[in-house]
């Protein structure tokens, strides 16, 4: 159980790698992207919606606007078009980042090909397909509800953590067979060169899989420092809008804090 434990605390580690990119900002309405609109969301109703690039409503009622309005109403339509597939994307990556490790953690410990390696993965790909089916319903309809983006990985994590939790917590027991079929193979050895040998196997894949993990977390901050100073920009647009146009002065999908 200790090995297991210790195992598992790889993954933690690995995940909290991903923890390092801070994007202070907030959306504080939920957004609905497709084909034809651009739909912000307040409490269940819509706030603003933007048909195709220049027809804004506010509340239901349409905003008549000038040729620069409508030019500056463009530019932020496909400001939101653009940031929120990339939002969504760059949380799916951190999401299935994490999964990747666990998934590694036990397919080392069980055998890659092992009947309680099978369960884990099926179970795994079952939760990226929710995760991804959740947010991005098609190639170009994408829905993301208020978030604050202080750790782009954490956006979906919350609620299938736990749900990682149960199914290796559920699994223990098998993972505790197949470790024991593992060592006991080994009859030349000793017991306790066997509990050491193992320990030197999780004690290497954890540091390989730390310095694999690392690489792509790398990788994941710098497009999340894209997106951040994306996000800055559009701000400044909104910003604009809301003097401009009355109906919008109260309206602030976005936050910098």
């Amino acid at each position: 159980m200790a090995l297991i434990a210790r195992s598992l605390l790889i993954f933690c580690l690995c995940v909290g790698v991903v923890n390092a990119q801070q994007c202070d900002i907030n959306f504080n309405y939920a957004v609905i992207i497709d084909p034809a609109h651009v739909r912000i969301v307040n409490h269940g109703q819509t706030y603003v919606q933007i048909n195709g690039q220049h027809q804004l409503f506010v509340h239901g009622r349409e905003i008549q606007l000038s040729n620069e309005q409508k030019v500056q109403l463009s530019e932020y339509a496909s400001g939101i078009r653009s940031q929120v597939p990339a939002i969504v994307s760059i949380a799916i990556e951190g999401v299935e980042l994490g999964l990747k490790a666990v998934n590694k953690v036990i397919s080392s410990l069980t055998g890659e090909n092992s009947a309680s390696h099978q369960q884990f993965q099926e179970k795994f790909d079952e939760m990226k397909w929710r995760l991804r089916s959740r947010f991005n319903h098609s190639d170009e309809s994408y829905y993301i509800a208020p978030q604050d983006f202080d750790d782009f990985d954490e956006i979906f994590a919350g609620e299938f953590e736990k749900e990682i939790e149960a199914i290796v917590s559920d699994s223990v027991g098998s993972i505790l067979v197949a470790v024991g079929e593992a060592m006991t193979h080994r009859e030349e050895q000793s017991t306790e060169q066997r509990v050491e040998t193992f320990d030197q196997r999780i004690e290497t894949m954890g540091n390989d899989l730390k310095l694999d993990i690392s690489k792509q977390a790398n990788a994941l901050e710098i497009k999340a420092e894209v997106i951040c100073a994306s996000l800055v920009k559009l701000n400044a647009i909104e910003n604009k809008l809301q003097m401009e146009i009355p109906a919008l002065a109260e309206f602030n999908l976005i936050e910098t804090n």
